[in-house]
């Protein structure tokens, strides 16, 4: 990660908002599950080019999730609530073909390291505050 401030709430819509008025090229179509994947050897990633991260270094110690109505990391309408694990954490990722937009991060487990995908939606995006749900 580098000393490159986070992408801006207005500027991950602006993505996301661009994302969804295109269809997907065919190695994105294979990306477009509903919530988190494990990228597996099988998934072609390498046409998606890095644009930033959604968070600094000094964002990954906080480990909460934000869930008010519910759901859980895996849940296909899981919030996108920036400031909150994992989305601390994320960089966000676009096709130069179709404009898909894609979030990614790295979990590290205590024996294993795990590379995840999630479409970029618009509608799940939030900025909660601190402190609840």
């Amino acid at each position: 990660m580098t000393g490159s401030p986070p992408i801006a709430e207005t500027e991950l819509r602006a993505h996301a908002a661009e994302a969804g008025a295109h269809p997907r090229c065919a190695d994105c179509t294979a990306l477009q599950k509903p919530g988190w994947e494990s990228i597996s050897g099988a998934m072609q990633t390498s046409h998606l080019q890095r644009v930033g991260a959604l968070g600094t270094e000094a964002d990954w110690e906080r480990l909460d999730e934000y869930h008010p109505q519910g759901t859980n990391l895996w849940s296909p309408e899981a919030p996108i609530a920036l400031g909150w694990h994992p989305y601390n954490r994320c960089t966000l990722w676009r096709c130069p073909r179709c404009t898909g937009a894609f979030l990614r991060y790295t979990e590290y487990g205590g024996y294993y390291e795990e590379e995840r995908i999630r479409p970029l939606q618009a509608a799940l995006i939030c900025a909660p505050p601190f402190g609840g749900g």
